[in-house]
């Protein structure tokens, strides 16, 4: 297991701030009203989750690393305190509520991904349980991993649906964990937009992976089938085109650059953290595309060894990682190769240096 000085377990949410902002201040109540108890509900758990940091999380016994999961899945009846109520528990049948069997289902292909393809067994390594509350608060427009268990809302009905649907969404939250086990990147600015674009990187491979689909085949969305019909767009970011997932008049336009052209300079949202992740994103979709077949056997490896590798700096830039990528692709898989070109080429198409 590689780690940076120590965890430094981050608050982080599928839904983005600068979303949640702007639903804050529609002029329908119905809208306004559970957006804005979201980000009070987000603040609390933000602020909750740095107590615990400093404090130190309640210890929890040795985990056995099986190739079989650890699931538990708590239901939190609409209340806010966690876990809830245990309603499944690893091996047991699923029950009536679709959510609850959601969950489960989304932990398993999570588990499934980071063990058959990268031989992880669980996010960290290790035989991590892993625990999920539903039902989350009421209305709660979100799902968070708060550093040790997955939360997920049921969504206000009017823009977001359960959080438990796009099974992408459970792991991109779920691998929040894997890089605070790993390289351990600060959540802010460029190693921020850093930590979430490998976030939807591997939920986006999640999803492949438990659908069998190649990259040609893959829509490399997250979040779709989150929205509610009402809602003009199709999930909350395009990895193939990022800027093109939303345009609403409730949630307005998605704003995610594609490349270092449109970068965005804010101090909002941990520096952009949720934004700037499309550059990233895009150059993964480069070298999926280019290389074709299933996208975690080439590009996929090749991000993992960097994330795993030792070498990522806590506060990379887009550069150190491009540059990280490309020695990954040269030592797995030759000079000479297909995948060394695709790398480089893909970080020249999205505007960042290799060197």
């Amino acid at each position: 297991m590689t780690t940076h000085g120590g965890f430094e377990p981050v608050f982080c949410t599928i839904v983005p701030p600068h979303v949640l902002d702007k639903l804050a201040q529609h002029e329908d109540p119905a809208l306004s009203g559970p957006a804005r108890e979201t980000l009070e509900r987000d603040a609390y758990e933000r602020t909750h989750r740095r107590l615990t940091t400093v404090l130190g999380a309640p210890a929890l016994a040795a985990p056995t690393a099986t190739d079989k999961p650890q699931r538990t899945i708590y239901d939190a009846k609409h209340k806010q305190d966690l876990p809830g109520k245990k309603v499944r528990a690893e091996g047991s049948d699923p029950g009536r509520d679709a959510t609850v069997n959601r969950a489960y289902a989304g932990l398993g292909a999570t588990f499934e991904l980071y063990l058959n393809a990268f031989n992880r067994h669980s996010i960290d390594g290790e035989g991590l349980p892993l625990n999920a509350s539903v039902h989350y608060d009421v209305k709660y427009d979100n799902a968070f991993w708060n550093g040790e268990q997955m939360v997920f809302g049921d969504g206000d009905g009017e823009l977001f649906l359960d959080f438990t649907i796009p099974v992408d969404v459970i792991g991109h939250e779920l691998t929040h964990g894997v890089t605070q086990y790993t390289a351990n990147l600060t959540y802010f600015g460029q190693s921020g937009a850093l930590n979430e674009s490998i976030s939807d990187v591997f939920g986006s491979l999640i999803k492949q992976y438990s659908l069998g689909q190649t990259a040609a085949e893959a829509d490399w969305l997250i979040g779709a089938g989150l929205l509610a019909p009402r809602v003009s767009g199709v999930a909350l970011r395009s990895m193939k085109a990022p800027g093109t997932a939303y345009d609403d008049t409730a949630l307005g336009k998605d704003p995610q650059p594609a490349t270092m052209d449109g970068f965005v300079k804010t101090g909002r949202d941990n520096g952009g953290v949720h934004l700037n992740s499309g550059i990233p994103n895009h150059a993964f979709y480069l070298v999926a595309d280019a290389l074709g077949g299933h996208a975690w056997e080439k590009a996929g490896q090749i991000w993992y060894d960097v994330l795993t590798g030792g070498e990522l700096k806590k506060d990379a830039l887009f550069t150190d990682f491009a540059t990280l990528t490309v020695a990954a692709a040269k030592t797995r898989f030759g000079d000479g190769g297909e995948e060394l070109q695709a790398v480089q080429k893909a970080w020249e198409q999205v505007g960042v240096p290799t060197s």
